[in-house]
């Protein structure tokens, strides 16, 4: 079952308070796909009138993220969840409502389980690809998440 994406909202509200003072929203979220917008403003541009790349930076980590914390709550053990390596590129200025895709929720399972079954922290890669509302890729960010069962 999926998380209600208003209260996630309103739980980057307190605990990511900068991804939503920047406008990052989560807007859909299940077991394989998240969706994350955040709208280019005065708030999270760069001196080249774009959306700063660490706005970009939050919003694709946020559409990974947010199916790994549903999974886990899911799984009903205590695990814990970091960015070990991430990765970007760019490739036109990000103007406009840009919109954050990643659809590697597949890969979120297999990882808790193996580290529940093993006890041994398990690694994975997950794509977020950040499109504007052309259609037209803006960013793609990889982020190396690493699951372990808490002591």
């Amino acid at each position: 079952m999926a998380t209600n994406t208003g209260k996630f909202n309103t739980f980057t509200f307190f605990k990511l308070p900068s991804a939503w003072w920047c406008g990052v929203r989560l807007r859909e979220l299940n077991e394989s796909r998240a969706v994350v917008t955040v709208k280019h403003r005065w708030f999270n541009q760069n001196p080249f009138n774009s959306m700063f790349w660490a706005v970009q930076g939050m919003a694709a980590e946020l559409s990974t993220g947010a199916m790994v914390i549903d999974q886990i709550r899911n799984s009903g053990k205590r695990i814990s969840m970091l960015v070990a390596n991430n990765n970007a590129t760019f490739t036109k200025k990000a103007t406009g409502r840009i919109t954050f895709t990643c659809e590697d929720g597949g890969k979120i399972g297999e990882a808790i389980q193996k580290t529940i079954a093993t006890g041994e922290g398990q690694t994975f890669w997950m794509r977020s690809i950040g499109v504007n509302e052309a259609g037209v890729a803006v960013s793609t960010f990889n982020f190396e998440w690493t699951v372990r069962l808490k002591q």
